[in-house]
């Protein structure tokens, strides 16, 4: 059986790497983990908006998206709870003459978009989009030809096309789009707080806490591996909502999943991102859940992944969850036994961050900040050899308690 799994996962690694290979992602591309120092070369081409007025200054705007930018800044700094209705129209064509023009609802994807990254990954090709957020982890989403929104955090707000900067050097025409105001949000300060609560102390995660927390996970032969670089303050129904709302997906258990779960997306022309994970341990058992968010395609080269335990402490009355964030990278030798491991990005703080930006932006964390336990660490080797560095301290997001009583 296990020679099996082996063969079928590698027959799908060849199969997408071949896929890969054949069709090269377009000129936007990410080829590392974004993080929130850096900009996006679509955002260093945005184009100026056709205004610069405050959201709380008036109750109705209009813009023009032109067809051959990704970005436009709209220069609306949204309060969270603040709530817009859209309403677009307009055409933009594109020079291949089999997709020739469409309006803000996009084009129906097909298989061959599978091999295109997007920033909203199943939204149609070519649709009007919204991003709340000037960095790479910042929320997009769909707004086609008419819909409503509700910013879950603080941010500035843009305008988009679901295309690859290839697709905009070639395009012509635009959308014209008409944003209402219907209700400007919560009043209190946090709500003009950008990317989700400012930092603060943590009191509750106290050293003996910390002292009583594994400082790394384990491989089945209690081999070492990664560090524990996370904790969540929340129930399971909170700690999953938050994942998922976030565009992290949960990953396939096993390789039988992994082919059914890829002949599905496939069907269904969605990007495919569970490709499994291995199992490690914590507390002397496996993972309860496995994350992944990552661009499509590349995912089995390069994907943000993480595994979470639910601890047995609890924090003023509510579970804590350990969580083991990496980002892979490639692949390299696994020294355990010469075989073929991801590799991850030795500087894993950056991976602990990416998780920070996007459960935050949700608007599902009450309070977030940074801990460092008595004995920090800073330097170490994974179960498979690779080695990473990181400043030792442990990020901790409490989360809003919206199902009391599910424990």
């Amino acid at each position: 059986m296990n020679t099996t799994r082996q063969v079928v996962s590698a027959a799908i690694t060849m199969a997408i790497l071949g896929a890969v290979m054949a069709n090269p992602p377009s000129a936007d591309g990410k080829q590392q983990r974004p993080t929130s120092d850096s900009s996006t070369v679509a955002e260093r081409q945005a184009a100026p908006a056709t205004s610069a007025i405050a959201a709380s200054a008036q109750k109705s705007y209009s813009f023009e998206v032109s067809g051959s930018k990704q970005w436009l800044d709209t220069n609306i700094d949204l309060r969270a709870g603040e709530k817009l209705q859209f309403t677009a129209e307009g055409t933009v064509t594109y020079s291949d003459a089999k997709k020739n023009h469409f309006g803000p609802a996009g084009i129906t994807r097909s298989f061959a978009d599978l091999i295109h990254q997007y920033a909203v990954p199943n939204g149609a090709h070519g649709e009007l989009i919204g991003r709340l957020g000037s960095g790479d982890v910042a929320e997009t989403f769909e707004v086609g030809a008419n819909a409503t929104y509700v910013a879950p955090v603080a941010g500035r707000l843009f305008l988009g096309i679901n295309q690859s900067l290839r697709d905009a050097e070639g395009a012509t025409g635009s959308f014209q789009v008409k944003i209402e105001v219907l209700n400007q949000g919560l009043t209190t300060a946090d709500a003009a707080v950008a990317g989700g609560p400012a930092e603060t102390a943590m009191p509750a995660i106290t050293a003996a806490l910390l002292e009583s927390i594994p400082r790394r996970i384990t491989d089945q032969n209690h081999n070492p591996g990664d560090m524990v670089n996370i904790l969540i303050v929340g129930t399971e129904d909170e700690m999953v909502k938050a994942f998922t709302t976030a565009a992290w997906v949960k990953v396939d258990q096993s390789v039988e999943s992994t082919v059914l779960s890829g002949l599905m997306a496939t069907f269904d022309k969605k990007d495919y991102l569970t490709m499994p994970m291995s199992t490690l341990y914590l507390f002397d058992r496996p993972q309860d859940y496995g994350f992944a968010h990552a661009e499509p395609v590349r995912v089995i080269m390069s994907r943000n992944h993480l595994r979470v335990w639910k601890s047995p402490f609890q924090v003023e009355g509510r579970p804590l969850w350990c969580v083991a964030a990496t980002h892979d990278i490639g692949f390299e030798r696994d020294q355990r036994n010469n075989g073929v491991t991801h590799k991850i990005d030795p500087a894993i703080d950056g991976e602990r961050e990416f998780v920070n930006e996007t459960l935050s932006g949700t608007g599902l964390v009450s309070a977030r900040g940074h801990v460092v336990p008595a004995h920090p660490l800073t330097t170490a080797k994974t179960a498979t050899g690779g080695e990473f560095h990181s400043d030792g301290r442990i990020l901790v997001l409490v989360l809003k308690n919206g199902n009391a009583g599910n424990q």
